[in-house]
């Protein structure tokens, strides 16, 4: 088993825990964490047992985003370090986004720069009430990176990310959740029960068509409507191979509750 300096990695149930453990840092995202967090995301993948993630962070923050001081270091070599962080915390959000497990965002203190772009990579967004959110890049003269660029203009439309982009506008929990960014906002004090809930019984589902339903949804906005209902078809069909679905179909039509088993 690896050994994170970055990261607390743990496997409760069937439940992967990943926070970002830099503390002293407000979490901030340089290339160690990023390697750490591809990492981690192709071990979840390749972990049947996982069926549910949850993307935290330790301390005060989840994550204020880059890491200036380590940037602020690297002199005539930043855009180098630059093409590395990314390449690292790109393919970790791909992998996120690809994988069968619903990934969960656990968001309280500050979202900004990179950690707003991994908030809006989650899956399901459970924020404290106290959480802010911002874009942040271009107040530091920088352009965003970590998928905020994709996912952000299909949740909130473009009109809205072009603002959030571009003026860096600070968003209460509650004005990210009416915007679509955050899924649930709850008191401060639950949160972890909550984030916990949702994890629990996303764990329980049918975590294999769970992920093809993640992928169809990401595919359509690159296909025809033609070419969606073909993959769309084809997907049922093999959702319909599946352990899972055998077990669902069989416990509607028993009036009995199902019991997955991610297979």
């Amino acid at each position: 088993m690896p050994e994170y300096k970055q990261l607390v990695f743990e496997i409760r149930g069937q439940v992967a825990y990943v926070t970002l453990n830099r503390p002293e840092s407000a979490n901030g995202i340089q290339l160690e964490i990023c390697q750490e967090l591809m990492d981690v995301s192709i071990r979840v993948d390749e972990d049947p047992n996982v069926r549910a993630v949850v993307l935290g962070g330790s301390g005060r923050f989840f994550s204020a985003g880059g890491d200036l001081k380590a940037f602020s270091k690297q002199g005539e070599r930043l855009p180098a370090y630059a093409k590395e962080v990314t390449t690292f915390l790109h393919a970790a959000v791909s992998r996120f986004t690809r994988m069968d497990a619903p990934v969960i965002g656990a968001v309280h203190g500050t979202a900004a720069g990179a950690g707003m772009s991994l908030v809006c990579s989650c899956d399901f967004v459970i924020a404290a009430a106290s959480a802010k959110f911002t874009m942040a890049y271009t107040k530091a003269g920088i352009t965003p990176d970590g998928s905020s660029t994709y996912f952000l203009p299909r949740i909130v439309g473009l009109r809205r990310a072009l603002e959030l982009a571009l003026t860096n506008r600070v968003l209460s929990a509650d004005e990210a959740c009416a915007m679509g960014i955050v899924t649930r906002v709850v008191p401060d004090a639950e949160l972890t029960g909550a984030v916990d809930a949702l994890a629990r019984e996303l764990a329980q589902g049918a975590t294999r068509t769970l992920g093809m339903t993640k992928r169809l949804l990401h595919q359509s906005w690159v296909e025809t409507l033609e070419t969606q209902m073909e993959l769309e078809a084809r997907t049922v069909a093999d959702a319909m191979r599946t352990e899972d679905c055998r077990e669902g179909i069989a416990a509607f039509v028993a009036k009995r509750p199902a019991k997955f088993h991610g297979r």
